[in-house]
């Protein structure tokens, strides 16, 4: 039962909350915990020792009822349970560091004084006016979700909170326009063509068969581009797969008869290292090659022997240039004729065309294309095929029961080449190879992978 006393002009009440104190070894003892107020939530004094004792029941019933969250818990400041949320959160590494960035820029300046469990819905819906009035749609979904599974830990996880002060209703008052994505206008092949051809004249046969991977793959620009290495590549691959079991595994499906590229990591920078992770939601997968593009990677490996597929200028990996500025910019927007100048001979071009169908567009609607590609009538392609290329995983028990069989696979080759083969007879420009095609790479690498410390994979 609640304990009242009057101490001078205040009424406390003290209540036990349900803990035990804990001896040297962190084992609970017989001694009771008690929490104590001398008011309400919101700072009232009791009036009166009846008040005070009926406040001390409600405690102990959410006791008895497993909805008691101690004081001292709930008085936790925001700014400590933050970073201790980050530090103890199973996170890949770029989502830990996205996270960091977020909650030491705006979560943390605006709450990191408030307790955890002080904050209440009219706080959170002001906050989130003001970012509103602040930042762009797509940060500001990102700051409160962050915020959301903030205040879920601390209701479900640490208990420092009985509720979340996140209160979702339905519309009411003032009409809202639903946010909707961004309309995606119509992208032609030949729009897709004028992308690659500028690439060319940027960036060489690199850049021409950088665009058509991306298109005709779906491959996700630009970690996972960045990250393919030689080894995991269509002309090497599978024979080189470093992992044995996976190595025979995928010998029995791909080849020369069915060349494929494995996708297995992504290249970014770790505290300013390049680095190697897995893919994106742990797609891991294999894809298949239409016969045009394995040719270009033939071609393109057996022209340099450096462990990544896709380099610079400069021939270093591409995490290490400004890639929007110096390559995707003058692709897509076009730029004026570059003429010869001693000593940047390298950097010659002509006038590039904007390709108006991609304006302001980033380089991950080519991978939108591929999808909106395998989903034209007539390609014949399963949807359980389309989407583990994609990389997603079909929910449910489809995609308990589904599988990419050798027939798919077989089929996506085929509908990829027949749709390269229809726009090549068209008469589009097309670049030289840089070597004549041998029956696999002329040079040999200096290593099939690159060697760079690789996480974030099982």
């Amino acid at each position: 039962m609640p304990y009242v006393e009057r101490r001078g002009n205040s009424i406390r009440v003290k209540w036990w909350n349900g803990r035990h104190k804990l001896d040297d070894s962190g084992r609970p003892t017989k001694t009771k915990l008690y929490d104590s107020a001398s008011g309400s939530e919101d700072g009232v004094p009791f009036q009166d020792e009846e008040e005070a004792y009926t406040y001390g029941l409600d405690r102990e019933y959410e006791v008895r009822h497993g909805k008691s969250i101690p004081r001292a818990d709930a008085q936790t400041l925001m700014e400590t349970y933050c970073w201790l949320w980050l530090k103890t959160s199973t996170l890949r590494h770029n989502s830990r560091a996205t996270y960091r960035w977020m909650l030491k820029a705006v979560i943390v300046p605006y709450w990191g004084q408030r307790p955890v469990g002080a904050i209440t819905a009219l706080e959170y819906d002001l906050w989130k006016a003001q970012l509103e009035a602040k930042y762009s749609d797509n940060y500001v979904d990102q700051l409160r979700g962050l915020f959301r599974m903030l205040m879920e830990d601390a209701v479900l996880k640490y208990k420092l909170r009985t509720d979340s002060p996140i209160v979702e209703q339905g519309r009411r008052g003032k009409y809202t326009k639903k946010k909707t994505r961004r309309e995606k206008s119509e992208l032609p092949i030949h729009a897709v063509h004028q992308l690659a051809v500028n690439a060319y004249h940027v960036w060489g046969f690199t850049g021409w068969t950088y665009i058509w991977t991306i298109a005709f793959t779906g491959m996700r620009p630009p970690g996972e581009m960045y990250g393919l290495q030689r080894g995991y590549a269509s002309p090497y691959w599978p024979a080189s797969d470093p992992v044995r079991s996976r190595r025979s595994q995928a010998a029995k499906r791909y080849g020369p008869q069915l060349p494929a590229l494995r996708v297995q990591h992504q290249l970014y920078a770790v505290d300013k290292q390049p680095t190697l992770a897995g893919p994106k939601y742990e797609s891991y997968r294999s894809l298949v090659l239409p016969t045009f593009l394995h040719e270009m990677h033939v071609a393109l490996l057996a022209s340099h022997d450096q462990p990544l597929v896709f380099l610079s200028h400069t021939g270093k990996p591409l995490l290490n240039t400004q890639f929007a500025r110096d390559y995707w910019h003058p692709i897509r927007d076009g730029a004026p004729e570059r003429k010869p100048r001693k000593g940047y001979e390298r950097f010659v071009r002509p006038e590039l065309p904007a390709v108006e169908e991609m304006a302001g567009q980033d380089l991950y609607r080519l991978r939108h294309w591929h999808r909106e590609l395998l989903d034209q009538p007539g390609a014949g392609i399963p949807r359980v095929a389309k989407e583990a290329r994609m990389g997603h995983e079909l929910p449910g028990v489809e995609g308990v029961y589904t599988n990419v069989t050798v027939a798919m696979e077989e089929r996506i080759v085929e509908y990829l080449q027949e749709v390269w083969e229809k726009f090549i007879g068209t008469g589009p420009w097309l670049p030289p190879f840089p070597i004549s095609l041998p029956s696999g790479p002329s040079k040999e690498a200096s290593s099939l992978f690159s060697g760079y410390p690789v996480i974030d994979e099982p």
